[in-house]
């Protein structure tokens, strides 16, 4: 690593524990393995498209040390973490309520690509728990006597494309998996797709602040 900038074991540790945290069920795990199980490979990387740029807007707003955006995120968490809650418990019970076994193009069609981005796009920047994390996490990794903004850039933009690379592994397991279910065995998923997101609106209803 340049002079100036976080030492190769440090980065090699970041990089860790951003792919150990990349696996930690959440809300918007719960929404990409959701849609990806119910309507197919091209809803599910729609919904992760959806997600990244969510994880681009959090990071870089920590990144650029956005305290006033941080602040209101602080004052208005409960709020935030309601709205993204009941609307992830809305969409799992649509999911249960809806007729099942839809193939992956009759549901893009029916659904449309942009309906999975936005939804991930709500679900992402409506978990207030994120900005406040990243904003006690990402310091760690700093080397204080060094150049503090182009290190917090560098571990930015590694936290996305780390969290990125993990969330696109399952979303591509479980779209495979997806295709070779009898149609019969879908209207299965959809149950369980509808249960993972009121699931992660509980999850995110309990959130607390980091």
């Amino acid at each position: 690593m340049p002079e100036g900038i976080v030492s190769i074991e440090v980065y090699l540790a970041f990089i860790a524990a951003c792919w150990m945290l990349a696996w930690t069920p959440g809300p918007i795990m719960s929404l990409i393995v959701a849609n990806t199980a119910s309507y197919g490979l091209t809803a599910g990387l729609w919904t992760l498209s959806g997600s990244i740029v969510s994880a681009v807007v959090l990071v870089t707003a920590t990144a650029l040390g956005m305290t006033a955006l941080m602040a209101f995120v602080s004052e208005w968490f409960d709020v935030l973490r309601w709205v993204g809650a009941l609307y992830l418990v809305f969409l799992g019970v649509m999911r249960l309520r809806r007729p099942s076994g839809l193939t992956e193009t009759a549901a893009v069609m029916v659904l449309g690509r942009r309906r999975f981005f936005l939804q991930a796009l709500f679900v992402g920047l409506s978990n207030p728990k994120t900005l406040l994390f990243l904003g006690a996490f990402l310091p760690q990794f700093v080397d204080m006597r060094g150049d503090i903004a182009g290190q917090l850039q560098l571990l930015a933009v590694t936290f996305v494309v780390v969290v990125s690379i993990a969330d696109l592994v399952y979303t591509l397991a479980i779209g495979h998996f997806r295709d070779r279910l009898a149609i019969a065995n879908l209207k299965v998923m959809d149950r369980v797709a509808g249960g993972l997101l009121v699931l992660g609106g509980l999850v995110l209803a309990a959130a607390r602040r980091p």
